[in-house]
C-alpha cells in the first residue's frame, strides 16, 4: 500500500558521502533515467576514476570539476511504500545558505557521518539546523564502513560520539545504520559483511517514517502575490500554502482583519493566457494546497501583495514582535539597532532585532554571549524581532509556511524560524 510522498534531506560534512548515498538510493530503486548510468561511467572513465554514484546528483560540469555539490537539488525515487522527494543539501561551508533552504522543506533527514572521521564542523552545523527546524524523524547513517574493514568496535565508537553530540542539541535519532554507500551495504539490502548489525536497511527505515499531515486538511493560508483587474473584476492571485478554498466560503484578509466571502475561483485555461492579454478562464469549484490560483471577493476590498487570506474560524497570529532562532550567514555582523528587511511568505517589511538573547558558535555549540550586541558570521542566535507594522505569522512547528523567514540586506544574510511570542 502506497502512502503520501515524503520529503527527505541528506546532510553532513563535505565528502562524507551524501551524493554517493543519493546516487545509490536511485540506482537500487531503479529510479535513474535511461542512459544515466552509461553517462556516469563515461564521465568517470574520462577522469580516470572508478564508478562514482555521486555524479547522479552532480549534474553541473562545474560541480564535477570541483568535486563538491554546490546547490540544493530536488529529485525523486520510489519504493513500494511511497514516493520520495529527496533534497541534496550542500555540505561545503560556503553553501550553508542553500542547506537551510533545503532542510526547511523536509519532513525527515539523514545525517551522514564518515566512520573514519566522525563528527566534524559541518556535521555540527547541519545537525544544529535540523534541531532548529524541529525535524523529529532522523536517521544517522555511519558511512564508509568499508574504509574501517566493517569493524563493529570502530562503528560503536563513532555511534557513541554522534549520539552524545546530538543529545546536546535535543535530537534523538530514530535509527543508527552502518553503511557503505559506495558498495551498497545496508542501503536496499542487508550487508553480508556486517552480520553483527541487526537493524533495518536505509530504505526499510525510510519506509517506516510517517508522511506529513495532508496540507489540504489544514486551515486555509493563501499569501497574496498580486492583484489584477480583468473584465471589471479584481482578481487576487497567489499560491495556496495550505488548506482548500471554495466559493461562498467566509474568509478574513490579514493583517487588516477585513472579512468577506470568496465569490469565485479564477484559473486561466493556459499558461499563455494572463490578466493583461486575453484568453479564456475557468471557475473551478475548489483549489487546494500547492495550487497557484486567483479568487474574486464579494466585497470591494483593497487587497495587496503581502496580505494573507485565511479561514474565518482559524486565524493565524497577527503581531508586531516575536521570538526566533536565526542563523547568520553574512560576513558583516548584525549589530543591535540596525533595521533590516524580513521576508516571510509574500510579506516584506523592515524590522529590527531588539534583543539578542543568546549567541552560539555553530561549530562548537558553545554559548558565546548572552544579551549580546551583535551576531557574527555563522553564528546562531535566539532573538526577539520587532516590526513597525503587523505581520501574519505562526510558530514554525505549527505552521511552517508562516513560521520561516529570511533577513535581507540586498541579499539573504540570515535564515530563521519563529519559536514563540514576546509577553
Amino acid at each position: 500500500m502506497r502512502t503520501d510522498n515524503l520529503k527527505l534531506v541528506i546532510v553532513g560534512h563535505v565528502d562524507h558521502g551524501k551524493s554517493t548515498l543519493i546516487g545509490r538510493l536511485f540506482y537500487d530503486t531503479d529510479s535513474l533515467p535511461e542512459g544515466k548510468i552509461q553517462e556516469i561511467k563515461e564521465v568517470c572513465e574520462a577522469q580516470g576514476k572508478d564508478m562514482e554514484f555521486g555524479y547522479v546528483m552532480d549534474n553541473l560540469s562545474e560541480e564535477r570539476d570541483q568535486g563538491i555539490t554546490i546547490d540544493t537539488t530536488q529529485t525523486y525515487f520510489k519504493t513500494k511504500q511511497r514516493d520520495y522527494v529527496i533534497i541534496d543539501a550542500p555540505g561545503h561551508v560556503e553553501f550553508i545558505k542553500n542547506m537551510i533552504t533545503g532542510a526547511s522543506q523536509a519532513h525527515a533527514a539523514i545525517l551522514i557521518v564518515d566512520a573514519a572521521e566522525g563528527v566534524k564542523q559541518q556535521t555540527r552545523r547541519h545537525a544544529y539546523i535540523l534541531s532548529m527546524l524541529g525535524l523529529k524523524q532522523v536517521i544517522v547513517a555511519v558511512n564508509k564502513l568499508d574504509k574501517i574493514d566493517f569493524s563493529q568496535r570502530e562503528y560503536r565508537g563513532v555511534r557513541k560520539e554522534v549520539k552524545e553530540f546530538l543529545k546536546t542539541i535535543n535530537i534523538t535519532p530514530t535509527y543508527f545504520i552502518p553503511i557503505s554507500a559506495r558498495e551498497g551495504d545496508n542501503i536496499a539490502k542487508e550487508s553480508s559483511k556486517m552480520s553483527w548489525y541487526e537493524g533495518p536497511t536505509v530504505l526499510t527505515a525510510l519506509d517506516s517514517f510517517k508522511p506529513p499531515r495532508d496540507p489540504d486538511d489544514k486551515p486555509l493560508i493563501l499569501p497574496i502575490q498580486d492583484v489584477y483587474k480583468y473584465d471589471d473584476e479584481r482578481i487576487v492571485a497567489g499560491k495556496i500554502a495550505q488548506g482548500t478554498i471554495k466559493p461562498r466560503e467566509d474568509v478574513v484578509v490579514q493583517p487588516t482583519g477585513m472579512q468577506t466571502k470568496i465569490k469565485a475561483i479564477v484559473e486561466w485555461e493556459s499558461d499563455q493566457d494572463n490578466p493583461f492579454g486575453g484568453g479564456d478562464y475557468a471557475h473551478p469549484t475548489s483549489a487546494s494546497s500547492g495550487k497557484s490560483t486567483g479568487v474574486t471577493l464579494t466585497e470591494p476590498l483593497f487587497c495587496d501583495r503581502g496580505q494573507v487570506i485565511t479561514q474565518k474560524d482559524h486565524q493565524p497570529r497577527v503581531v508586531n514582535e516575536f521570538k526566533a532562532h536565526i542563523f547568520w550567514l553574512d560576513k558583516k555582523p548584525y549589530r543591535k539597532g540596525e533595521r533590516i528587511t524580513i521576508k516571510l511568505a509574500t510579506q516584506e517589511v523592515l524590522c529590527e532585532i531588539k534583543r539578542i538573547r543568546r549567541v552560539i558558535d555553530s561549530s562548537t555549540l558553545k554559548v558565546l554571549s548572552e544579551d549580546a550586541g551583535e551576531i557574527g558570521n555563522r553564528e546562531v542566535a535566539d532573538v526577539e524581532i520587532s516590526l513597525p507594522e503587523k505581520m501574519v505569522v505562526e510558530d514554525f512547528n505549527e505552521t511552517p509556511q508562516l513560521g520561516r523567514f529570511v533577513l535581507d540586506r540586498h541579499d539573504t544574510v540570515a535564515g530563521g524560524i519563529i519559536t514563540g511570542w514576546v509577553t
